[in-house]
């Protein structure tokens, strides 16, 4: 509109002001569309990634990585000083592509927790119970106040190592996938709150701002429901968490994010898996944590029968899309604070869609969901 049409316009000032106030809500609300957390784009690496592959991680737009902080690998001895160095690596390394790392902190040596048989697990074991009492519970919160004491704010490594952009750890993950028996033989929730309750302690001790994260739930894994009761070894997240919150008065206060698996056949399904969590938490007051998704994804192996996870090249790339565009819409109302691919890189022998689920091949070697990905990021491939 001209100067002259406007001041031949029966309220040019009303007229100009009305408009102004329009386009700026507009924009208020495209921002609001656009803007994400800090941190939101992550991935799960199978093996531990090289230097070079971090940085290329970095370079495509990857904010964080999710790795597992097994405490069975770093102190394998009772009464043995935990052995930081492979995790050292792995935080210089991350540090120095400007990538945040979100440990998991999992497992328990044999020496803390004996190790069984998993029930039908083809010979796989797993620690029997979870280290929520007695010496492995003395021993779990001393791992994790040492843990916190060396990558939290003006932790140890950080004075150790001048060099390095510091880049300090401030989220913790209380252990994966409880409610499935191959990470724990007998899933307990119960016992999985006590956990929680005595990880928040040992960590608040240190950092008193660190974001104490609950484990991954497996959202529906096989025979853990009939007819909408739970049954067997294994639950559903829902199940799971309900009975969490149920059984362990005051827990909600000792967590800062609840954190979700929502593997689907589809991308389609994950609505359906998100919105029914959300509800647990809504149903027990506690509708305004954040959800974090700390696992998704496909295989890029050939389709077969026996694996529905399989989709090939091409639809391993399109559950990708549609699964983030569907995470990326409902960012506000499903309150996502962090998405997670699973897996950066293929592994055989580790689960029944490992061998395929990485954004690369050997030699790493790009796929097409790698492009994909980084359409989202808006790093560079």
């Amino acid at each position: 509109m001209t100067e002259a049409r406007l001041r031949n316009s029966r309220y040019p000032r009303a007229f100009a002001l009305a408009l102004s106030v329009v386009c700026a809500v507009l924009l208020a609300f495209a921002g609001a569309a656009q803007a994400l957390p800090a941190r939101f784009w992550g991935v799960v690496p199978q093996a531990t990634p090289s230097e070079p592959q971090l940085q290329k991680l970095g370079n495509g737009g990857v904010e964080s990585i999710r790795v597992p902080l097994e405490w069975g690998a770093v102190q394998p001895q009772r009464n043995a000083a935990i052995e930081w160095g492979g995790f050292d690596a792995l935080v210089e390394r991350a540090a120095l592509a400007g990538i945040d790392v979100l440990p998991t902190v999992s497992g328990a040596p044999i020496w803390a927790v004996p190790s069984v048989p998993v029930p039908g697990g083809a010979g796989s074991k797993a620690p029997a119970r979870l280290p929520a009492s007695g010496a492995a519970a003395t021993g779990w919160k001393a791992l994790l106040t040492q843990a916190v004491e060396r990558y939290g704010p003006g932790g140890d490594f950080w004075a150790a190592h001048p060099g390095v952009p510091v880049r300090p750890i401030r989220a913790w993950q209380i252990f994966n996938e409880p409610n499935f028996k191959f990470f724990v033989a007998r899933p307990n929730p119960t016992e999985y709150g006590k956990l929680v309750k005595i990880s928040h302690a040992a960590i608040k001790a240190v950092d008193p701002g660190a974001q104490v994260v609950l484990a991954g739930l497996f959202s529906r894994p096989k025979g853990a429901q009939k007819n909408g009761k739970h049954v067997g070894l294994n639950w559903f997240a829902t199940d799971f968490l309900a009975r969490m919150y149920q059984t362990n008065p005051g827990i909600k206060s000792r967590f800062t994010g609840v954190a979700l698996h929502p593997y689907a056949i589809r991308a389609a399904e994950i609505p359906v898996l998100v919105d029914e969590f959300r509800d647990v938490l809504a149903g027990n007051r506690d509708a305004a944590k954040g959800l974090w998704i700390t696992e998704l994804g496909w295989s890029s192996q050939a389709p077969s029968a026996g694996n529905q996870f399989a989709k090939g090249i091409s639809g391993q790339a399109r559950e990708l899309t549609s699964s983030l565009n569907k995470i990326r819409a409902k960012q506000v109302k499903w309150k996502v604070k962090r998405v997670y691919w699973f897996s950066v890189d293929d592994q055989k022998g580790v689960c029944n869609f490992c061998d395929g689920s990485g954004l690369f091949a050997d030699g790493f070697i790009p796929k097409k969901a790698w492009y994909s990905y980084v359409k989202f990021t808006g790093g560079t491939p």
